[in-house]
């Protein structure tokens, strides 16, 4: 019998696809699944490719007993539980390395978008606004020679700063662990502890991962300690940043400017960010390019294809759960 495949809604480039031949596949249309749609959709289902908006805990896990593997098409993984997967003996894969170029990418536009006033430029000229040249027209800041402060220097950050060289950016950050100096070298950045990087950073770039000791890393103390020309830049997860206290932020001038692709309660923005003029917004779309999210799909249909063909995938999050994936799918490598 077929392994079955759950995949919760169509991939770019129809990666799917790549399942037919060897697996039983049942693939969903609609792009937001309810609870209980997704519970009843994997029912008997062997796997399933999920998206961030898909909760995968406990309960989940417990009213789908038969799934043994969770390829969620994104890097960041908080809406899987993984403590209950590895208690199931449950695979995760994720898709990392695919997506930090685009990432990257966005994250540099929004430092361009928030401090040159770019969409506040574009509105004014399409409202029929623009009389004349000026040269106090949208005066807004540079970012070339700037400060470029990185909370989280993993895959993202390392590219972020690369791209920040092309504008002779000094760049700071602060991470879990401090990288090697050869590649603190290589990057040409400087380690500082949080608050420092805070008080000297002209943009402040979150690429750190989202978990309980990064909820609200950023609220009104931080905000305080950030310069009053510096832009906050969110392309990781809403939910780094205390969205009540950056808006007070911004109203009160504590900070100059914003750009979020991320918000705390997606797809929900609050009003106050989607009306201040200083605050640049996206709709989660950091890693939205044809050729990436195409290679995210591909990545996790042959995490799937791999795992059950006896074949850790390189992108499996939990590997310590592979011993007991193997039992459960009563696979023999």
């Amino acid at each position: 019998m077929k392994r079955k495949i759950l995949v919760v809604c169509p991939l770019p480039g129809s990666s799917e696809n790549l399942l037919k031949e060897d697996f039983e596949l049942s693939l969903l249309e609609q792009k937001k699944l309810s609870r209980d749609e997704l519970i009843e959709a994997a029912q008997g289902q062997d796997a399933i490719v999920s998206i961030l908006l898909n909760k995968i805990d406990e309960e989940f896990f417990k009213a789908c007993p038969t799934i043994k593997l969770v390829a969620n098409v994104a890097v960041g993984y908080d809406n899987i539980d993984m403590s209950a997967a590895k208690k199931r003996g449950i695979l995760v894969c994720n898709t990392p390395h695919v997506l930090t170029n685009s990432t990257a990418d966005l994250a540099f536009a929004l430092m361009l978008c928030s401090a040159r006033r770019l969409m506040e430029a574009e509105r004014y000229l399409k409202e029929g606004k623009w009389q004349s040249f000026a040269l106090d027209l949208l005066l807004g800041s540079d970012v070339h020679h700037k400060t470029l402060g990185i909370i989280g220097m993993g895959r993202i950050g390392q590219a972020l700063s690369r791209r920040a060289q092309g504008f002779d950016m000094k760049v700071v950050y602060t991470n879990r662990q401090r990288l090697a100096l050869d590649i603190e070298k290589e990057l040409k950045v400087c380690y500082l502890p949080l608050n420092d990087l805070l008080s000297k950073a002209d943009f402040v770039s979150l690429n750190c991962p989202f978990n309980e000791n990064t909820r609200h890393l950023m609220g009104k103390e931080q905000f305080q300690l950030m310069k009053k020309s510096a832009f906050l830049i969110n392309t990781a997860r809403g939910a780094i940043v205390d969205e009540r206290a950056l808006i007070e932020a911004l109203k009160s001038g504590e900070i100059k400017g914003a750009g979020l692709d991320v918000f705390e309660n997606e797809p929900q923005v609050p009003d106050e960010l989607k009306e201040l003029p200083n605050v640049v917004v996206l709709p989660h779309i950091g890693s939205a390019s044809i050729e990436t999210r195409t290679a995210m799909g591909e990545l996790a249909v042959n995490a799937v294809i791999s795992a059950f063909n006896c074949e850790l995938p390189p992108n499996a999050v939990n590997k310590e759960s592979w011993p007991n994936f193997l039992k459960r799918a009563a696979l023999e490598i």
